[in-house]
This record gives structure tokens, sequence and C-alpha cells, in this order.
């Protein structure tokens, strides 16, 4: 292109990016594209060139493309900054249009399965049964959801997302559960769960990614008041800083980890394998020490307080149960939970009496030999109802007894990622709720962790 060129229309920018003035079909163009006139440039390569041709201080030149409706606009432009490089003339020198092309039905799924990605709360990685492998959540709303995930690894999805209105028996092929609506336990809002298959040509899926959306914006949560200058200072930025920002890079490692342990990205000799599934193993356990130095500063903190509520004392132990019952048999260990007829009311909060549920199974798990029971039990006890978890372990010595609850003891134990922090915080969550955490217990006779609460006077 020369100066001599014809110019078919022309329009003026400002400093800031602004169209001041502009001629057709430019100015339409503009509009078009939800811009203004005057106002900021909003079709995206010509702010760029414009950008460009000020930043530098020089005329430049090129084509342009971009969406008109259902036509595809593509124009030669040029912009000459002036003298003192703020604003700049537009010179449009050829403009053409065409019918946009259609998309394939692939192009289109690509998109939309982009487009979830972005907006998802929630990701997992299913295996080729939909099994949970990894979860991966930043949602405070779905916190409840993403540990119960994290935790009950091995199980079906459809366990933690039941599907709405599900009149077949489970589980259903992954077609039919893609975007089918699912109940979130503690959520006002509606939601839809996306399944991407990973698939080779000719072969039936060999895992799946799950993304759960929601159509409604989350609730907005008011930032507490900050704390007068010299009151509630924190003693670690650990949990309540680091946490948060390390939970999405740790639990991405575990999430490829997983992938590559599982061969779904491809064939894979048994040592690699193996390593993947190391690695994977130590990033759990990073996240669970993270999770417990975060729950550490929160029951330390001035004014901690829970929120008691009614509960079913041993309908949260079923609930506990069920999450533990495929890490449980991995182990060879039977959970002897309460039954459906059974019921204890109490006051507390329903979260943290399933927080410390789920550590003393855990640990019961843990230290239970093969082939013996795990037995959780819920009643009654003079004014307040109790919760007992009961192994078959090694027992604790009365030394030890008298130490099991301290900060960071885990009495000489190593190399299992235990924190040492778990019962501490249980017992500091017991006593939160108005109630107490005690054992039981003699060297070969196994443990009994006593949760006791206040009973529920309507009940």
């Amino acid at each position: 292109m020369n100066g001599e060129a014809i110019t078919l229309a022309r329009a003026l920018c400002d400093g800031d990016n602004r169209l001041l003035e502009a001629d057709e079909p430019l100015a339409g163009l503009q509009l078009r594209s939800g811009g203004e006139l005057p106002g900021t440039i909003a079709i995206p390569e010509l702010l760029e060139l414009v950008r460009k041709a000020r930043r530098f201080r020089f005329r430049m030149g090129r084509a342009i493309n971009a969406l008109d409706g259902g036509e595809a606009v593509s124009a030669w432009v040029e912009v000459v900054p002036d003298s003192a490089g703020e604003g700049c003339e537009i010179r449009v020198r050829n403009w053409q249009t065409s019918a946009c092309p259609t998309e394939d039905s692939a192009t289109i799924e690509q998109r939309r399965q982009a487009t979830d990605r972005h907006v998802a709360e929630l990701s997992a990685r299913l295996d080729a049964r939909q099994r949970v492998l990894t979860v991966l959540s930043d949602s405070p709303e779905l916190a409840a959801l993403t540990a119960a995930m994290e935790t009950g690894h091995g199980r079906h999805w459809t366990e933690f997302l039941p599907p709405e209105n599900a009149t077949h028996q489970q589980p259903l092929h992954w077609r039919l559960l893609d975007g089918a609506r699912v109940t979130v336990s503690g959520s006002l809002r509606s939601w839809r769960v996306s399944l991407i298959p990973h698939m080779q040509p000719g072969f039936d899926p060999d895992g799946f990614e799950l993304l759960l959306l929601s159509d409604q914006p989350p609730a907005v949560i008011a930032a507490p008041a900050a704390a007068p200058v010299g009151q509630g200072l924190r003693t670690s930025l650990v949990g309540q800083d680091l946490a948060p920002v390390l939970h999405q890079p740790i639990s991405r490692i575990i999430a490829n980890a997983e992938t590559i342990r599982t061969r779904l990205a491809g064939p894979l000799p048994d040592d690699y394998a193996q390593y993947a599934q190391e690695i994977a193993h130590a990033g759990r356990h990073l996240l669970d020490l993270l999770k417990d130095l975060g729950d550490l500063e929160v029951v330390e903190a001035d004014g901690f307080h829970t929120a008691p509520d009614r509960i079913d004392l041993a309908e949260v132990c079923r609930q506990a149960a069920g999450i533990l019952n495929v890490r449980a048999r991995e182990a060879g260990v039977l959970i002897d939970a309460p039954g459906q007829g059974d019921h204890v009311p109490a006051i507390a909060e329903f979260r943290r009496v399933l927080q410390i549920l789920l550590n003393l199974i855990t640990n019961a798990i843990k230290y239970a030999p093969q082939g013996s029971h795990v037995w959780l039990t819920a009643g009654r006890h003079g004014d307040g109802v109790r919760a007992v978890v009961t192994d078959a372990g090694p027992g604790i010595t009365p030394a030890d007894q008298a130490k099991v609850f301290e900060k960071f003891e885990r009495l000489g134990r190593s190399g299992d990622g235990g924190s040492g922090l778990g019962l501490f915080i249980s017992r500091r969550l017991a006593r939160a709720m108005g109630g107490e955490l005690s054992v039981e217990s003699a060297p070969g006779h196994g443990a009994r962790f006593i949760l006791d609460l206040p009973a529920d006077p309507q009940g």
C-alpha cells in the first residue's frame, strides 16, 4: 500500500485508545462489537495495531480480521500516530466481507469443553468406571464436597453428586450423565456436571474429566472486619496465606501423577507407574499437612467458635463410615457403624463433628490389623451423648495417653505422613462445641476414642 491508495474510511483515536470519530463501515463494526462512539476500540486486532503504532511512534499497516454477526471481515488498515505520539489517524484502505464458515460438530464441542473448564467451580479426574481419582476446587461453598471426594477416592462420583430425578439404577452410561443436574448438599444453587471423556479412536473411554458448573453466581460473603492494631495478630502465615495458594498446584501435581499412574496418557512401564503413584501419595500427604496447619491456626485464633445446630450423631457416624469404607477395605479392615434405626440427637456443628470422626476413623484404620474391625457406636451417656471409635490395634500405653493429644505429637512414628496435629485439633474442636475428646486403651487391647457432646434437649 502507498499513500496514493484509496481511503475507504477514516477514524481518529486519542491517547487512551478511544475512537473519537469514525466513518462507515468502521463505525458500525465498532458498535456491533460492543463498543461505543466515542469509546475504547472494541475490535481486538485494530486495538492491538493502534497500541503498537502509538508505542513505537511510527506508521504501521496490516490486515486485520474480525467477526461481524454472521460475516467475516478482512480489512487493510493503516495507523498514523500524530507528532506527539498520543493520538493517531486510522485509515481503512480495503474492506472485504464473506460468510463465516460453518463449524463442524467437533469444533463446537471443543469450544463448549473449553468454556466449561473456564467456569467450572470443581473438577475431578475419573477412571474408566467413573470412579474418583483426584479432585480440585477452590470454592468455599464446595469445601465439604471436595473433602469428601478427596477422602473417598475410588468411589463412583454419583455417590457424592447424586443426579436429580434419577430413576435408573446406577451407574448409568456416561453419555446419559453428561449434562445431568445434580444435588450438592448444603448448596441452594442449581448444579450440573459435564463429563469429558479421554478416548482413543475405536476404543471406549479410558477415563473422564468431571466438571461441576452452576448457572447461578456464588453468594457474596462479606469480608470480616479488620482487627484493631495489636489484636488478633497471627503467629503463622502458612494456614491462612500459603495453604490456599499451594493447594491448587499441588492438586494439579496429584492429578497429573494419577493420569500417568492409570495410563490415561498412554502405555507406561510398571516402574514408572509406581513412581507416579508415589508422587501422588506424597502430594496427598502434603495437602493433608497444609489442611492441618490451616485448621491449627483457626482453632488457636482468639474468639474461635463453632456454629452449633441440631444434628443426629448416629447419622454423622454413618456418613463418616461411608466416606472411609473404601479406604478401610483397601486396608483389609471392616467398619461397623450404627444402624439406620439408631438416632442420637445432639447440639453441635455437623461439619466439625464429621471432621473429628473422620480423623478418629482414619487413625483406627491405620493401626487396625488386617481382618479386624473398627467399631463406631453412638448413644446417650449421662446428660449428654457419646460417639466411640474402637479399634483392635496395638493400643496406647498410659504414658502415651497423656501425650497423644499434644500438638505435633506423633509418638515416635515416622514415614506415615502424619502431622501430629489431628488429635490436637479434634480435641480443640470438641471442647469448642461444649464437649470433650478422650481415650481409653491398654497395650495389646486396642484403643477407644470417645467424643462427648451436648445432647439435644428437644430430641
